[in-house]
């Protein structure tokens, strides 16, 4: 009877785990260059005294989804987007290297170029600083080139170029900044055959539909391991009225 009451309560709290995941992909439906967390049930032995006769269940982010997301025209000089494989490498709050798809770039007051959340892109010596200048032209191999200010504007000087990168998707892994690493936490190699799409941006590749169909599945496997339980109870309670009776 244990058995059963144990892998129902322990399925209903991964079940849990496995529906905040999907509510945070849902939740990042519209950001930009959002990877899809993806989630899976293991069956686990209880290690312990005895022979292992129980098992429980496990959820666990399995990994993420790094299917392209859409890309949209923006028109927008700081804009880019990965087209195909690759990553931007950026420079993670903890100061180390990561990489995200997320191409809305910003000039800060101080002229480095960040995100949209504030990370600072990385070049091909740290992150990128640009001078004032009257334009900003992103090539699709990253390179930035500018007309400096109160340059000719026929006259483009380069400055840097963004970090792009290549890895293997087995390799990578989320954070909990919601940026990708390489799971052996050295930095991953520029490649050059990595290309941008200037004045466009990629979307999260998020499936609302299917989310929100993962989203009701959940919840009736949820309510299936309450009753589970539920009949646990039930199956004790009968089993005690009968031994009362003896």
């Amino acid at each position: 009877m244990d058995r059963m009451l144990y892998v129902a309560m322990t399925g209903a709290r991964q079940i849990l785990h496995a529906q905040s995941l999907n509510n945070q992909n849902l939740a990042n439906v519209s950001t930009t260059g959002f990877r899809r967390d993806l989630a899976a049930f293991n069956s686990q032995p209880v290690v312990g005294e005895g022979l292992p006769t129980r098992v429980y269940a496990m959820a666990e982010r399995a990994g993420v989804d790094t299917t392209p997301g859409q890309i949209s025209t923006t028109g927008r000089e700081l804009d880019v987007a990965v087209d195909g494989e690759g990553w931007i490498g950026v420079q993670a709050p903890d100061g180390k290297a990561a990489y995200t798809r997320a191409g809305d770039l910003r000039l800060t007051t101080n002229g480095m170029l960040t995100t949209g959340t504030g990370l600072p892109v990385l070049g091909n010596s740290g992150p990128i600083a640009i001078p004032p200048a009257d334009k900003i032209a992103i090539g699709n191999d990253g390179t930035i080139s500018i007309v400096p200010q109160g340059g000719q504007s026929a006259t483009l000087v380069e400055v840097d170029r963004i970090r792009l990168v290549k890895s293997d998707s087995r390799q990578l892994e989320k954070d909990r900044f919601g940026l990708m690493r390489q799971q052996n936490g050295q930095p991953a190699p520029q490649d050059a055959s990595v290309r941008l799409v200037a004045g466009a941006l990629e979307g999260s590749n998020v499936n609302t539909a299917d989310a929100l169909v993962n989203m009701i599945g959940l919840a009736r496997q949820f309510e299936l391991q309450i009753k589970m339980m539920n009949t646990a109870s039930d199956n004790a309670s009968a089993t005690n009225q009968l031994l009362r009776l003896e």
